[in-house]
Formats: C-alpha cells, structure tokens, sequence
C-alpha cells in the first residue's frame, strides 16, 4: 500500500501523539504493517549497515520520545546488513524492530527500496560511506523524509556544491535534517562554548587539536584479493580511498575540526598543511600516516591541527582553546580530568581552575536524536545539513593542503572542479569502480609539490 496522507497533516498527528482516536481515523493510509494504533508511531529505515549504522539505529530507537520503530534496512553487503539486524535483535530495542527479509535489500538501488517502505515524515539513517550521501539525501528530500545523516558529508569541492543546494532545498520543504556532529548536542560543550563567548577565557587566540592514535578502521589496506570486484573492495574499505569517504583525515578528524570551528563560532578562510607516509610495506591505500594542518580564520586566529594514525607513538585525542585570560579544554581522552574546564592562565594548573563541567557524563550519540525526533514531533526548525557540509569542506580544505602542498583557501576548495567520483549515482555492483589500481595494483597516492591543482 502506498502512503498517501499529506507530510503536514502526519506532522500534526505526532505532534498530538494521545489522539489514538484521531490516529484510528487515518488508519488506511500509512504502510501495512503500523497498526491503527501506532499512527503516532515514526518509521525509520536504516541505509548503511556498519558500526555507525547500527549505533545510530539502536539511538533511534532509544529516544524518549517514542516511539520510533524500524521497518526496513539496506546496504550492499549481505553479511553486514544481517550482522547489523542479528546485533540489534539482541538489544534491548529488539521489540521495536519490525524488518522482514522482505524489507532487508542488498544492492546500490537498496536504499532507494528501503526509503519507499516509509511514509512523508517517517526517518531515513544514513550512515554508507560519505560518498554515497549526496543522491540518498536527494531521494530522501524528493520522499518527503526527516533525515539523519553521518558525517561527513561531503568529500571534496563539487560533493560539497551539491549538498549545499540539497541543504536549501530540505530547508524549503520544513525537513529535518540532524548531521553526525554529536558534540554540538553535549551540555558540557554547550555550557563552555557560552562561556568563551561570554569572555570567560578572554579573546581566543589559537586552538589546537589531535587526534593521533594507532591505525583504525580501515585506514590501511593490502593489495585487492584476486578474486574481488575492484568496486566492492573498495567500499568496503572505505577510509582508505579519498573517492568514497576523503580518506582517514575527512571521517577521522571532522569532529576536532568541527567542535574547534564551533567554539570560535566561524570557519577558517584558508589551509597550510604537511604530511607524508612512512614505512608502509605492502599498504595500496591513499593515505598518509600523519597530517599536520595551519587553519586561518578571517580575523587572523590560528588553529592548529595534528592527525597521526600510527602504532607505537604517543597518542592525544583532545581539543584546546587559548585565550587572553585562559585555557579552554574543549574535549579529550587524557585531558586533566577529561571534562570541559577553563584555566586562568596557559596551563593545567588545579590552583587556577575557573570552570569545570559538572554532573554525570552525558551521551551526545542519544541527545542528537533524542533532538532530532523532539523536533519532528514538535514542529520546530532543525536542520543540520548547511553545517554539516561546511564542517565536511572545511575538513577537506586541510586535506587537500596536505596532499598538493599548497595553500588552500575555503573558496577555492569549494569551487574545485576535481570530483573524485562524479557519476557515484550511477554505480553498479557490475560498475568498474571510480577510482583504479595501477598495473602494480597500487592507487595513486597524493605527491605534494608534483601534483598540485588535485589530490591525486
């Protein structure tokens, strides 16, 4: 059965969740399997099942606001979409799961399948890897769907353009839109971006962040199996190629850069950076093993950031902000204390703390949904997607100063013609892959100060 019911009107029925009455009225027209019961219910399918997939999904489903059900999922390997449903099955949010294997669709033309199992109004996940966000958000839009999106999302210049315009038109359409930057939904940095803004550290001057910790994810990767498609091995080890995720330094370090940005409340103008690779044996990936970029705001401000993805060094995963009268501790694993806090003077000296955040630690990974569906069912202006597509150029910007070694400006990157998979919408699972080994079965590797107008 196709859903027929006007986007407004279902906004208004989850608005009024008590009216069962009113719900039992429009019984006829949401999806099959909601009961006249449940027209309060928000559907949501899963597009990309990974480790941020599921999270995001059992985050969905444990909002307070409920209730929310999932009834469709997608992806375009079979044993990663059933490990995502078996896992979530043995969660807690098991009895709010309601995904047949005739709901579960394998295929790059899945999610356009598991957005068409859901009403105007209903939520769609979407957590592929970033390449891929630009035409699922599209169709999402052109359904009438509430969004959420996993950072980042954009993976270079023209991505960027497409996004932005995609932004307006969610905008137009009164969707909402939450992007993966759970930070921005963290008290304690909420209460300390307030109180840099108040002036409690005085006038910020620079900030610093790192992430450098041992090889994660997919960073590194062998020479393709024989027998594997080009295509898929790919995909599947995403952050080792710029195309499909901007590398480790795009999904790794958005959120330093992002929550970095957010404190000075502006994005960098321009990017200067090195990096290099290092001791690599057989690695074919794209990536360098450290990056170290000079972000410079419009105001003269500087921000350093320092990514290293090496086993064996000192690791910091943390945030700062430097200001006339003080040190802000934005975020950070081995940060004194690991909380927010703001020093009087430059150093973590206990005798000069000012400022620390108070109470149990909280879980923005809940908090953007428990906002997200807070505003679904409210009505209420909320939409993420502009910001996320700054933060995602703004995190390329480095990126590309890094791999061309030249200086990079917002402007320039943003109007970059170089896209590293143009026709992604297009793909196949019999689709020659937008990116191809040499003979040697290696993929071009960025060579700064040779290769200079694009990363590679």
């Amino acid at each position: 059965m196709k859903p027929t019911q006007h986007s407004t009107t279902r906004r208004e029925f989850l608005r009024n969740t008590g009216r069962i009455a009113a719900a039992s009225a429009l019984a006829g027209a949401t999806a099959p399997w909601v009961h006249a019961a449940e027209q309060n219910t928000i559907q949501v399918a899963l597009v990309g099942c990974g480790g941020r997939g599921s999270g995001a999904a059992l985050n969905a489903l444990s909002v307070k606001n409920g209730p929310v059900r999932l009834v469709a999922m997608a992806d375009v390997f079979p044993a990663r979409l059933d490990g995502d449903y078996t896992w979530l099955m043995k969660s807690a949010v098991a009895k709010q799961i309601d995904v047949p294997k005739d709901r579960r669709f394998i295929g790059f033309d899945a999610y356009q399948k598991a957005m068409d199992c859901l009403n105007p109004g209903d939520v769609v996940i979407l957590a592929t890897p970033p390449a891929f966000r630009w035409p699922h958000f599209d169709y999402a839009i052109k359904k009438g769907l509430h969004v959420f999106m996993e950072k980042p999302t954009t993976v270079d210049g023209p991505s960027t353009r497409k996004m932005l315009a995609l932004a307006e038109e969610s905008v137009r359409k009164n969707l909402k839109v939450g992007v993966g930057l759970m930070q921005r939904h963290c008290p304690e940095r909420i209460e300390l971006h307030d109180r840099i803004r108040s002036g409690q550290a005085g006038e910020i001057l620079t900030m610093r962040a790192y992430r450098m910790h041992g090889p994660a994810g997919s960073f590194s990767s062998g020479p393709k199996p024989k027998d594997a498609s080009e295509l898929m091995y790919q995909i599947q080890r995403f952050h080792s190629f710029l195309w499909a995720s901007g590398g480790c330094f795009s999904d790794f370090y958005v959120h330093s850069i992002d929550e970095c940005c957010w404190m000075k409340d502006a994005w960098p103008t321009q990017a200067m950076a090195l990096g290099g690779r290092h001791y690599r044996g057989d690695s074919v990936d794209q990536n360098f093993d450290n990056y170290s970029v000079e972000y410079t705001f419009a105001d003269g401000t500087k921000f350093y950031f320092y990514g290293r993805t090496m086993p064996r060094c000192y690791e910091e995963f943390a945030s700062y902000a430097h200001g006339t009268k003080g040190l802000a501790v934005v975020s950070g694993w081995n940060a004194p204390g690991g909380q927010c806090r703001i020093y009087d003077g430059q150093k973590f000296d206990k005798s000069k703390l000012a400022w620390r955040s108070r109470g149990p630690k909280s879980d923005p990974y809940q908090l953007e949904w428990d906002d997200l569906i807070d505003a679904i069912r409210q009505d209420k202006p909320y939409n993420e997607a502009k910001r996320g597509a700054e933060a995602s150029l703004v995190t390329s910007m480095g990126r590309m100063a890094a791999h061309t070694g030249q200086v990079i400006d917002y402007d320039a990157i943003l109007n970059l013609e170089h896209e590293f998979a143009p026709d992604v919408d297009k793909l196949t699972m019999e689709s020659p892959s937008p990116l191809l080994a040499g003979a040697d079965g290696r993929y071009p590797v960025p060579q700064p100060g040779i290769t200079t107008q694009r990363e590679y």
